[in-house]
């Protein structure tokens, strides 16, 4: 047939025309940074198993908040960490509670900044689990009634965005009209719909001291090897009213961000969670990879796999990297 006339290379040959028919573009406003703050620290306490990444005390939140918005982030997700812990994670309900005073830190601050909460009883409860335990089970329906309580007290405090990571069935229901029925209808909420139960979360459980204490959280938190099911998640909370739907963790999840972005329209965020990003540093920190093409690859990625949102500990680094 002699040498092919269909040549592809024509369009890789020089920088200005790989960017004129570039297929996925990552840009700032794609990106959540998530943030750490604790009432068990004065100052910023660097988390050793995170590179670059600390515990906040509430006196730092708001100075954090304004570097986070000169970069143009327009989004954080906020997890606390209480002075105390107990079985049904009360603290978590409190109006002067850690997350609850840094959402007004952050508003009174930058109230242009979307402030985002992580609505889950594990930062919270002496057991580490995400809900109410009787025996050494997960209570489901208990759960929920908390998690409720819990995003109004968020709602209240200023946050734009509730984001319930617990795994209860019919939580985002019993969120919604627990929202509404106090006037926040406005509030939104991200529902962590297929949340897996991964080896990547470690990084994270050291940050906010959250490992269970018995168990594990295989029977709340999906199987890995289960697809068909993500997508009934995914269903099942759009159908009680989420208005955004993840997939967590990110990067090993690549193909149910796919499916779901083929079998859904509604808004898709991919949490690169802390076990990503640690890898990711720790290569780097080794010299065994270039850490910003290797972090900018992975986000695109992500991003082609058809997530609209990216929670990442890198957004700081990459709203450098995008202006420079």
């Amino acid at each position: 047939m002699g040498f092919p006339s269909l040549r592809l290379r024509r369009l890789r040959g020089s920088e200005a025309m790989r960017r004129l028919v570039r297929e996925t573009r990552i840009h700032v406003d794609d990106f959540v940074l998530p943030l750490f703050v604790s009432d068990l620290v004065d100052s910023p306490e660097p988390i050793s198993s995170m590179p670059g990444v600390s515990n906040l005390p509430i006196s730092a939140i708001a100075e954090r908040a304004r570097e986070i918005r000169k970069l143009e982030i327009p989004a954080v997700l906020l997890f606390g960490t209480p002075k105390s812990k107990d079985a049904t994670g009360s603290a978590s309900l409190k109006d002067d509670g850690i997350v609850q005073r840094a959402v007004r830190e952050i508003k009174s601050a930058v109230p242009e900044l979307l402030v985002i909460t992580d609505v889950c009883l594990c930062e919270y409860t002496d057991h580490g689990h995400c809900g109410i335990v009787k025996g050494e089970t997960v209570d489901n329906d208990a759960t929920i009634e908390i998690l409720a309580r819990q995003a109004i007290s968020h709602a209240e405090a200023g946050a734009d965005m509730v984001a319930p990571s617990d795994m209860m069935d019919g939580r985002v229901k019993v969120i919604r009209e627990a929202l509404d029925d106090t006037g926040h209808e406005q509030t939104a909420i991200m529902a962590y719909s297929a949340k897996f139960c991964s080896a990547f979360y470690g990084p994270f459980r050291e940050a906010v001291d959250s490992a269970p204490q018995f168990g594990d959280r295989q029977s709340y938190q999906m199987d890995p090897a289960n697809g068909r099911e993500a997508l009934r998640e995914i269903e099942s909370d759009i159908e009680e009213g989420a208005d955004i739907v993840m997939v967590k963790p990110a990067l090993a999840y690549l193909d149910i961000i796919s499916r779901a972005r083929a079998e859904f329209d509604i808004p898709i965020a991919a949490y690169n969670v802390s076990g990503e990003f640690s890898m990711t540093k720790l290569a780097a920190q080794n010299k065994l990879a270039d850490e910003r093409r290797m972090v900018l690859e992975i986000m695109t990625a992500i991003k082609r796999s058809g997530s609209d949102i990216i929670i990442t500990y890198h957004a700081e680094d990459i709203a450098r990297w995008l202006t420079t």
